[in-house]
This record gives C-alpha cells, sequence and structure tokens, in this order.
C-alpha cells in the first residue's frame, strides 16, 4: 500500500474552476479506497474536518518537507509546485502534478 501525500492548496487550486477543500477530500478519498493507497492531505491552515487522514500546518510545503524523511518508501507525493518538488529530492517514488491528479479523481 503506497502512501499518497497531497499539497492541498496547490492541488485544489491547479485547474479551474478550484475544486473546493471537501470536494478535494471528498474526491482523494474515494480514489485512494478504490486503489488501495493510503492518504495524507496536507493543507496550509486548519483542514476542512478533523481527522487523521487531513494535516493542518501554517505552512503546508514546509510540512511536507517535515515529513519526508520520516515516511516509510514507497510514497508519492501530488503537487504542482516545483520548488517543493526540488525541497523533497528524491524521496518519493512518485511526484504527479496537481491538475492531472485532480483530472484523475
Amino acid at each position: 500500500m503506497t502512501l499518497v501525500v497531497v499539497d492541498a492548496e496547490n492541488t485544489r487550486r491547479s485547474q479551474w474552476p478550484n475544486v473546493s477543500r471537501e470536494e478535494l477530500v471528498r474526491r482523494a478519498r474515494a480514489w485512494a479506497e478504490h486503489e488501495g493507497h493510503e492518504l495524507l492531505v496536507v493543507f496550509d491552515g486548519v483542514p476542512p474536518e478533523d481527522a487523521p487522514d487531513l494535516v493542518g500546518s501554517n505552512n503546508a510545503d514546509d510540512a511536507i518537507v517535515e515529513l519526508a524523511p520520516q515516511l516509510a518508501s514507497p510514497w508519492w507525493l501530488v503537487t504542482s509546485d516545483r520548488g517543493l518538488r526540488e525541497r523533497v529530492g528524491d524521496r518519493p517514488e512518485r511526484v504527479i502534478g496537481g491538475g492531472s491528479f485532480v483530472r484523475t479523481i
């Protein structure tokens, strides 16, 4: 089972019209369950609900960078943020663009 870490704000805003925070969570959860993945959605600020698969932080990018060394491989990162991709380096097995992910889910 692969953990999929989603940079929530970057991902939900990667397509127009933007996906709401709640819709991103709902669709990502359904996708993860169907595909057999674990999910961690990281938000800037307070997540839309209190749940173990949702994380809130002052800065989601910083939170993901801090989590990266602790995550067991394999894990995937969902973001279109090039700076975040550079900061996590080759730790994720796969990087998926936010827009591609939104279209998939």
